[in-house]
């Protein structure tokens, strides 16, 4: 499995000269087969989602965005993604099912439509089938892949776990375990559906906006530490810490790396834009 790192942000994009090498778009990963010549499922539609055009080179997208919910710094980028907006692209969008019953074209269009939007999702180019999905096992693209609804403030939010049959990606971008209790060390609960994502995957990708030390303010996110600890207690072989503060500059960003990656178990990485992983 080939994952590309296109948008490391939550919340806000951060341009400007303190966020270089870390990057400033919003969440976005692009997954591949090993030897496949594009990415197949991107997870989050973020500002990042612009970087999948640019890797596909002209091409157009023909593929599954996973969404894990739908707060817009997870979904701003889906009007911008020009290698999906062509005559030539097929696109499926999934969204977590609603608990309104509301159905995922018209969620969507309810951020991407006048006044606050010139056009409605029903208007980009090319194929484009948005669906909601339930909490499960299915069959994405080439994937096998699991979601489970996990807390986190503002609406139905899943975690998923991605599989090729070689290699297994956990993906929490957005997570708040403290709305399920303060759990032992004051981080929040390690509960059922955190430990089944993330079982013994080969990587963790999870919300650490919060970094050591900080209050939990009510915004819905994690700890960086309860990232870690996590990977540790279901035994995943590395975590990527992920949906970055806005604020966060890189030499925040390298500090954390320093205070966390001890060289032990689980290896712990800043999650970086431009980033390339083979599992």
């Amino acid at each position: 499995m080939q994952i590309r790192i296109c948008g490391v942000r939550g919340s806000l994009p951060a341009p400007g000269a303190d966020f270089i090498r870390y990057g400033g778009h919003t969440s976005c990963l692009a997954l591949a087969l090993d030897g496949a010549p594009a990415p197949m499922l991107i997870l989050d539609a973020g500002t990042g989602l612009r970087a999948v055009s640019q890797v596909l080179g002209g091409q157009p997208f023909q593929g599954t965005i996973l969404l894990s919910h739908l707060h817009w710094d997870h979904v701003i980028g889906l009007p911008f993604f020009a290698a999906g907006d062509r005559p030539d692209a097929h696109t499926t969008v999934l969204v977590p099912e609603q608990p309104d019953g509301q159905d995922a074209r018209t969620v969507l269009a309810r951020m991407m439509s006048p006044p606050f939007y010139p056009i409605e999702p029903d208007e980009l180019r090319g194929s484009w089938t948005f669906t909601g999905i339930p909490p499960g096992q299915r069959r994405i693209e080439a994937f096998s892949v699991l979601a489970r609804e996990i807390p986190h403030k503002g609406g139905r939010t899943f975690g998923y776990r991605i599989s090729d049959g070689h290699s297994t990606l956990a993906y929490m971008p957005d997570h708040c375990p403290t709305a399920l209790g303060p759990g032992e060390d004051g981080l929040g609960d390690y509960h059922p559906a955190a430990l089944e994502l993330a079982d013994h995957a080969d990587l963790l990708v999870h919300d650490a906006q919060m970094f050591p030390g900080e209050p939990d303010v009510g915004f819905g996110h994690s700890a960086a530490e309860y990232a870690v600890e996590l990977a540790r207690r279901a035994h995943s072989r590395a975590v990527m810490l992920f949906h970055h503060h806005p604020d966060r500059s890189d030499a925040a960003l390298d500090e954390l790396a320093r205070q966390l990656d001890q060289s032990g178990y689980p290896a712990v990485s800043v999650a970086a834009e431009g980033t390339l992983l083979e599992l």
